[in-house]
């Protein structure tokens, strides 16, 4: 589970839905769910068996949280996507952050390579630069998910582990931290998982703290894209603008990982709007835009940012919200 944060079919959208007004049902069953998972994150990870029984036995189901599983902003189309995102307030304040944390973000990038308007986009997208971030018990959504969800039980039963072992490891308040509806926490909302592989003590002060540390959400962010092979001043994506009259079955649909190159593209019709290293790879993406289909060529870099959330329009909107903070903080447009 080393590729993705935020659970991946997540985006930053969901850290805001989840309000616990909506009445929590009992919790889980001390011996049918409590007891064995207990005794398995304690066989796994060496955590304390009764304690982890202490945790589980305040945990509650909460039915927002599966309400909100069944609503994803990913379900929604490109042209209803992107105005969540692409708005005056998230680029402003994208480039307040920026000027507010220029030392850090020159730091991460000259560490990470990996650029300071990304860094920014990430945080502002996932929690609006740390203003939202979410205010649903991690606890009670990893249980809900893990033992109400059965699409996705064992993968959010294993993220509750993880984070039995994060609270122990980074000191945190098991009972307190909260987070979005998915369990994804901090200013960058890293999953449980996530956040004990790739977390880093950016200002040094020996915590990995993303709940209240900008510092070492910044530099955990570019870890993040860095451990995913980001190219600096490499492409990210590209229009298309032409297409042939019928697109070939292999060039469509298989994914977001680059699988030919754009000279292979460009052989079969696929034009693009600039011109692009021939032996590049990339995937044909299609998204439903204003005016109909969109048509993209993503690159590695847009691979790379769906390892942080696996929804090409997240990429997309991360990407483009990139280049706008970018574009007003250098010219003021």
């Amino acid at each position: 589970m080393k590729s993705i944060i935020a659970c991946r079919l997540l985006i930053a959208l969901s850290i805001g839905l989840g309000h616990t007004s909506v009445q929590a049902q009992s919790g889980l069953d001390s011996e049918s769910e409590i007891k064995p998972f207990a005794a398995e994150v304690a066989r796994d990870h060496g955590v304390d068996e009764h304690r982890v029984r202490e945790i589980l036995a305040d945990a509650k189901i909460l039915p927002n949280v599966l309400a909100a599983m069944s609503r994803p902003a990913e379900g929604k189309a490109w042209r209803e996507y992107r105005p969540i995102f692409l708005t005056e307030k998230r680029i402003t304040g994208g480039v307040a952050f920026w000027k507010k944390h220029a030392d850090l973000l020159v730091a991460a990038r000259a560490k990470f390579n990996v650029p300071e308007e990304m860094i920014v986009a990430i945080i502002g997208v996932e929690t609006f630069y740390g203003r939202r971030a979410g205010n649903i018990r991690v606890l009670d959504a990893l249980a809900t998910l893990g033992f109400r969800f059965p699409r996705r039980a064992a993968f959010f039963r294993r993220e509750l582990g993880h984070f039995m072992v994060l609270a122990q490891s980074e000191n945190l308040d098991v009972m307190r931290v909260n987070g979005s509806y998915a369990g994804a926490m901090g200013i960058p909302q890293f999953i449980p998982s996530s956040y004990r592989e790739y977390a880093v003590d950016f200002d040094g002060d020996g915590r990995r703290d993303l709940i209240n540390n900008v510092a070492d959400a910044i530099g955990s962010v570019a870890a993040y894209f860095s451990r995913h092979g980001w190219g600096f001043g490499q492409p990210v994506t590209t229009r298309v603008a032409a297409l042939p009259a019928i697109i070939p079955e292999d060039l469509l649909n298989r994914g977001l990982k680059p699988y030919s190159t754009v000279e292979e593209f460009a052989a079969a019709g696929v034009q693009t709007d600039e011109p692009i290293e021939a032996q590049l790879a990339a995937a044909l993406i299609s998204l439903d835009g204003d005016s109909g289909k969109e048509y993209w060529l993503g690159f590695k870099n847009f691979y790379v940012i769906t390892r942080y959330n696996r929804s090409p329009l997240y990429a997309m909107a991360a990407h483009q919200l990139a280049q706008a903070i970018a574009k007003r903080r250098n010219t003021g447009d």
